[in-house]
């Protein structure tokens, strides 16, 4: 899809006459580029057009702007956190595809928590020894439940030994939030606590030659705007809960198979291809059944997702003779040529485990605990904006009836 429309495509878009498309470019409510070459014709950003065209569709119709806004429409709050624009993606300003291989995920988290990326005091942050003492007491109850199962269940019971986590002052809750994600590392198995992160993942999986791998798929899964697992956390923020309880709530969105639940269908995606041979047979027959093709297409990414892209150009770089990077090549070239539509974030995830033989639970565990940051960051955000998230709901059940 092109970024950019024509005088003519851009006045249709609107519904508007060219005439009254220049009228609007004079009143500053939309602006023109030249275009390259001679001509004289000015361009009109796609994205601009149609934020100004949902601004009329709210002042002309609220309830159907704000009923379409819950469903990838007209932004709904104001954040300084993350940036969708033009098929990239910033986290407070900087591009994420070149922080994810430049930049620590400790950097990165302290950034979307304080602006900057001053980890040296920050990063120090133990959970209370009660807690890992009752972390001990359950060892037998964990061993049983996947590593997100852990996280829930004893989130709450670090918060109640966490006291210090009921300041949400910007700085206390990127304290907690350090001791909150060293406990969630700490539930995946045991590892040097001294190390990073990314580091502390690769000696639990025993990959510690792909620790640069594992630091890019946490950076990339840090945040996503609005997501379903964001809101809820915002929305839990909002209502005066502490971190803890921001993160559980972060955690119960983010298993449902419609947002970090679904690596486990892009998994068994690739395990009904089972070989590269069998992938343009798999996917035809999935079109013909009306099934979905998980982990390819995103509504915010027409021209793909580029965190899939990057996450899926290191791992083939880094293990070109893998089975699992060929058959995700295999299955992403049948898709492609089918029905258009690139990779996203979940297939880069699911073949990073693949390739570097990770346990099942590993990508969405990743996902988990590079969330935890972005959930943190909104909840700095609206824990300083003090403010009630409480929308209405638009009513359709019977009317009242009168009793006479």
């Amino acid at each position: 899809m092109n970024d950019y429309l024509t005088a003519k495509e851009a006045a249709e878009m609107l519904g508007i006459s060219v005439a009254t498309l220049y009228a609007y470019v004079s009143r500053g409510m939309l602006q023109s580029e030249a275009t390259e070459g001679k001509s004289r014709a000015r361009r009109y950003r796609r994205g601009e057009v149609a934020a100004l065209l949902a601004r009329q569709e709210l002042r002309r119709n609220p309830t159907k702007a704000a009923e379409t806004a819950l469903s990838f429409g007209t932004p709904v709050l104001a954040s300084s956190l993350t940036l969708i624009n033009n098929g990239r993606l910033f986290y407070c300003g900087h591009d994420v595809v070149a922080l994810a291989q430049k930049r620590p995920f400790a950097e990165v988290a302290a950034l979307l928590w304080l602006g900057d990326w001053a980890t040296t005091s920050l990063f120090s942050y133990e959970p209370p020894e009660a807690v890992w003492a009752q972390v001990a007491q359950l060892t037998p109850v964990l061993a049983g439940l996947p590593p997100l199962g852990r996280f829930q269940m004893v989130l709450p019971l670090a918060a109640a030994a966490d006291l210090a986590a009921y300041d949400t002052t910007p700085l206390a809750v990127a304290q907690t939030g350090v001791r909150i994600l060293r406990l969630l590392v700490g539930l995946v198995g045991a590892a040097d606590k001294n190390q990073p992160i990314p580091a502390q993942l690769g000696q639990i999986w025993r990959v510690e030659n792909a620790v640069e791998l594992l630091n890019m798929a946490l950076v990339l899964c840090a945040d996503h705007e609005l997501n379903v697992s964001s809101f809820t956390a915002r929305c839990v923020a909002s209502a005066g809960s502490d971190p803890y309880a921001v993160v559980g709530a972060g955690l119960a969105a983010l298993q449902g198979g419609k947002h970090g639940g679904h690596t486990e269908r892009v998994a068994a995606l690739l395990r009904e291809v089972a070989t590269p041979e069998r992938a343009a047979e798999v996917v035809r027959g999935r079109l013909r059944r009306g099934e979905s093709l998980s982990g390819f297409g995103h509504p915010l990414y027409p021209e793909g997702d580029p965190r899939g892209r990057l996450l899926l150009t290191a791992v083939a770089a880094a293990f070109p003779h893998s089975p699992a990077v060929a058959l995700a090549q295999a299955l992403i070239a049948a898709v492609q040529r089918a029905v258009g539509k690139a990779p996203t974030l979940d297939v880069g995830l699911v073949v990073l485990a693949e390739a570097l033989g990770l346990p099942p639970t590993a990508p969405l565990t990743l996902f988990a605990i590079g969330r935890t940051a972005g959930w943190l960051g909104h909840a700095i955000e609206q824990y300083q904006l003090d403010q009630l998230i409480r929308p209405r709901a638009s009513y359709m059940g019977p009317m009242p009836v009168e009793n006479g």
